[in-house]
């Protein structure tokens, strides 16, 4: 596998995550999730900035879930390009 991390660095990661306590894990694991989620919406709107905020919404849902999932889970919604 690929990395751009050095030895040092992920020897530095590895050990930061070895002092934390399981709950401070957990809370670093929602952060970056909500951090990816903010990435994946801005890339949507840069793609199309004529989405309304609903609609950038439905495509993170749709990327997150895949296709199959969002229409059985949003029947009727517009199946819009992420």
């Amino acid at each position: 596998m690929v990395s751009d991390t050095t030895p040092e660095a992920d020897r530095f990661r590895r050990e930061r995550l070895l002092r934390m306590t399981p709950s401070q894990r957990v809370e670093e694991g929602i952060q970056a999730s909500k951090l990816a989620r903010e990435f994946m919406r801005a890339g949507i709107r840069m793609r199309h900035a004529e989405y309304t905020a609903e609609e950038v919404e439905l495509c993170l849902a749709r990327l997150l879930w895949g296709s199959e999932l969002y229409q059985k889970a949003l029947p009727g919604r517009p199946l819009l390009d992420p």
